[in-house]
């Protein structure tokens, strides 16, 4: 919890001198527009990102397999989106990193090479179906409505 909270107490600071330092140099005018045009970049390159993110999840499951590297690259646009929106320039350097899909990936392959996704029922102790257990549910059930009508079931077909 403490390097969080030296983040958000240290982070702010640094963008304050950044941005003084670089005013000094080119001006308060320019370092603003500077800060605009990054905003706006970012915002147009999080537009791009995300439908591109977005319909190649949309194939994986289709496949039905899962998407979880497209919902990591997911997270990690919404953060480079809000991070390129705050003011500053160290935010927008870290911003930028999560829009840009090379060092979007790199940085991904680091943090997915250590995690392991599993399907719910696959898992240890899960009962795939190769074990013969899956996901089935098989009981009987009654409707009760207005007409007060009762139907019963059993297996799989619930409507």
């Amino acid at each position: 919890m403490r390097p969080l909270l030296i983040l958000f107490i240290l982070l702010p600071i640094l963008e304050i001198w950044l941005l003084i330092s670089i005013g000094d140099v080119v001006g308060a005018l320019p370092t603003i527009g500077l800060v605009l045009l990054t905003a706006v970049v970012g915002v147009a390159l999080l537009r791009h990102q995300g439908i591109s993110t977005l319909m190649r999840a949309q194939d994986k499951m289709r496949a039905g397999e899962v998407p979880a590297r497209e919902v990591a690259e997911g997270i990690f646009l919404a953060v480079g989106g809000v991070l390129l929106l705050t003011p500053g320039f160290i935010t927008d350097t870290l911003g930028f990193i999560c829009l840009i899909p090379g060092l979007r990936q790199l940085v991904l392959g680091k943090l997915l090479g250590r995690i392991i996704v599993v399907r719910p029922g696959y898992g240890p102790g899960g009962n795939g179906p190769e074990q013969g257990g899956g996901n089935i549910i098989d009981g009987d059930y009654q409707r009760e409505g207005k007409d007060q009508k009762s139907s019963k079931n059993s297996g799989g077909d619930n409507h």
